[in-house]
């Protein structure tokens, strides 16, 4: 199973949906990372070390460091949607089409129009 780790940004809501679906879910706040102003640049280091795919609502921020710092377990972006289940499922629906490892991989999760 995907490894995630929840930036501080990201709804635990969703966070506890993907947890229902089977999901491992670290997040910033479990980790201790949470409320530090922790620079984006060690947000996914620390997801690096901890070899979990990085759950984000700062896409243009994220956007960015997967293209300097290709080498990381997965970077999934969402657009914010009020209606957490529904992320969540579309969270799991782009996991499951992305295939098994995520390594290396930018995954853009957007809310239905």
């Amino acid at each position: 199973m995907i490894r995630l780790y929840s930036n501080e940004n990201f709804d635990f809501q969703v966070v506890q949906h993907l947890r229902n679906l089977g999901f491992d879910v670290l997040t910033a706040f479990e980790a201790g990372n949470a409320n530090q102003r922790i620079p984006d640049e060690l947000v996914l280091a620390f997801a690096i070390s901890e070899n979990r795919a990085l759950l984000t609502f700062n896409r243009k921020d994220f956007f960015k460091l997967h293209k300097s710092v290709p080498d990381h377990a997965g970077i999934i972006a969402c657009t914010y949607d009020a209606n957490y289940e529904r992320l969540a499922n579309r969270i799991n629906q782009e996991i499951t089409t992305a295939g098994k490892y995520l390594n290396r991989k930018l995954i853009r999760v957007y809310r239905p129009a």
